[in-house]
């Protein structure tokens, strides 16, 4: 047995080194790319759209900031040289805008790499909050991240989906510090990219944490209303048929389960399927630690959502470092590690692999939250015993000794 542990832990350290000497050079290149994509046109982003609607929205009001005409005159204005196209338009909720605004003040240039530091602090928050616990190795995580295709794409678009990853690590955390309405409050940056996370308030109120799901609906619900009001009617109706082309262009649900399915109206009734059993998997696993109500509903939501681009996948990883730690096995490693080389490589062998693993894994759920429920019952039944056994044991005790109440409500 001497033998042995010196051995293994020499075996993790050299493969904790040849992970991070990957995970550096992978994210070397990124960068690297990153740099030339910037230089050979400073524009091409989504930050651009959010700058563009910010500007319509305090020049025309907010009700006029899904108006094509106005975007293309801002774009014009600010020399972008781009296009209104079916992928080149503000189709983002109305907080987006709002997150933009102060950057408005700002030269564009300055204006765009001030909110890409804000999104990089927001990734290494994430790994704060959420990656593995794991020493040192734990800065393997972090340099494998800027170096995985969806984070540094989601970087260079300037897309605010690392915000909404920070709103559900927050969560998260502020659930295990035994903070449940700050835990619903903080998911109110999913309303900045809704796709992303819908069904994470919903998987509170399936795990029963109600003070988390309340804090999530006010926060959500604010939003929500103040979006409704600054937009008004005429706002609204453009939104709508803005959502309505974007459902409609096949780029946009390429990484679905559309892709297989081809038909959207069997697409969409098999989503809802997925989403309802991610809720009964969270509800199945709701007496286990926090990480699995999340990693249920992100996976599921994933399957579920109609809407997809590459950056989108960030929240598998998010997904992957929360899993990991709640159940470090060799299989979840190595499982995680094949779902992240298929999402590395989508652009070379396209959506099958990523949609196949997202099914493999919402399938594996399905088989620990199974297990899990019938050890569960076991535990329960034994429980109940012991509680029998104390019953009787109390009905001998003096007057003067009443037990006291115990509560004993599921959180």
């Amino acid at each position: 047995m001497s033998s042995r542990g010196p051995l293994a832990r020499r075996w993790r350290n050299l493969g904790a080194a040849a992970g991070g000497a990957t995970a550096v050079l992978f994210a070397l290149f990124d960068l690297y790319q990153w740099a030339l994509a910037y230089v050979g046109d400073r524009f091409h982003n989504d930050f651009t759209f959010y700058f563009a609607a910010a500007k319509i929205g305090l020049a025309h009001g907010w009700a006029s900031i899904y108006d094509l005409h106005l975007q293309q005159a801002q774009l014009d204005a600010m020399g972008s040289r781009i296009t209104i196209a079916e992928l080149a338009r503000y189709i983002s909720p109305p907080p987006v805008a709002w997150a933009a605004l102060p950057f408005t003040t700002l030269p564009y240039e300055v204006a765009y790499w001030a909110w890409t530091a804000l999104l990089v602090a927001a990734l290494v928050a994430c790994w704060l909050l959420a990656a593995p616990q794991a020493g040192r190795v734990r800065v393997v995580y972090l340099a494998a991240a800027v170096g995985w295709l969806p984070v540094i794409y989601g970087l260079q678009l300037g897309q605010p989906g690392l915000f909404v990853a920070l709103g559900v690590a927050g969560s998260y955390a502020l659930l295990r510090a035994d903070k449940p309405i700050w835990a619903g409050v903080a998911l109110g940056a999913v309303a900045l990219k809704p796709q992303l996370g819908f069904l994470i308030p919903l998987a509170l109120l399936a795990a029963r944490r109600d003070r988390a799901f309340l804090g999530g609906l006010l926060a959500l619900g604010a939003l929500a209303a103040a979006s409704a009001i600054a937009l008004g009617p005429g706002g609204i109706s453009a939104y709508e048929a803005r959502l309505t082309f974007a459902a409609a262009v096949p780029a946009n649900r390429e990484l679905t389960l559309a892709y297989f399915l081809g038909d959207l109206t069997l697409t969409r009734a098999i989503q809802i399927v997925i989403a309802v059993w991610a809720l009964v998997l969270v509800y199945r696993t709701r007496r286990r630690g926090p990480e699995w109500l999340f990693v249920c509903a992100l996976v599921g939501g994933m399957l579920a959502t109609p809407y997809v681009h590459l950056d989108d996948l960030m929240m598998l990883g998010l997904a992957a470092w929360l899993c990991l730690r709640a159940n470090p096995s060799a299989w979840t490693w190595v499982y995680a590690l094949a779902a992240v080389v298929a999402i590395e490589g989508e652009p070379i062998w396209g959506p099958a692999p990523v949609i196949a693993a997202e099914l493999g894994a919402l399938g594996l759920l399905s088989v620990a939250a199974l297990k899990h429920d019938d050890r569960d019952a076991k535990e329960h039944r034994a429980e109940g015993e012991h509680d029998r056994g104390l019953h009787r044991d109390r009905q001998h005790l003096p007057v003067d000794r009443q037990p006291e109440t115990v509560d004993v409500r599921q959180p």
